[in-house]
């Protein structure tokens, strides 16, 4: 019975121990969000669920069926933030983030608590299934 109750004890720690070594999610300070350049697409909507991996090693999905609506830009590219629900990305902290887009693909995330930018390397191509809804 002691040996169990140790290996349990054992096990605890070891995921103790590695939920505590988790990776930084990679943060830089964004610009003010700017108004959107004309060209870009108001509203994004995901037909399909896009698993996305990020370097922290934790996978998030972008949910089938859900929309983006443009918020404004960056540097990086255009920023869309999710509609009716709230999106995050984890390392050793969760954050809000919101999807930077340019050239067809997610450049990486706007984390609008805190005011940053996380590039996401590399880039995830959209698929052509996503749809822009005008």
């Amino acid at each position: 019975m002691h040996l169990e109750v140790a290996r349990a004890a054992g096990a605890l720690l070891l995921c103790a121990m590695l939920g505590g070594c988790a990776s930084v999610v990679p943060v830089q300070p964004a610009d003010p969000l700017a108004a959107a350049p004309p060209a870009a697409v108001p509203e994004l909507r995901f037909d399909t669920e896009l698993p996305i991996r990020l370097s922290t090693g934790y996978t998030r999905a972008i949910p089938k069926g859900s929309l983006w609506r443009l918020a404004g830009a960056l540097p990086q590219g255009a920023v869309y933030r999710p509609v009716g629900t709230v999106f995050a990305i984890e390392g050793r902290q969760v954050h809000e983030a919101w999807l930077v887009v340019h050239a067809g693909a997610v450049q990486g995330f706007y984390l609008p608590g805190e005011g940053n930018y996380s590039p996401l390397v590399p880039p995830l191509s959209l698929p052509p299934s996503t749809g822009a809804k005008r």
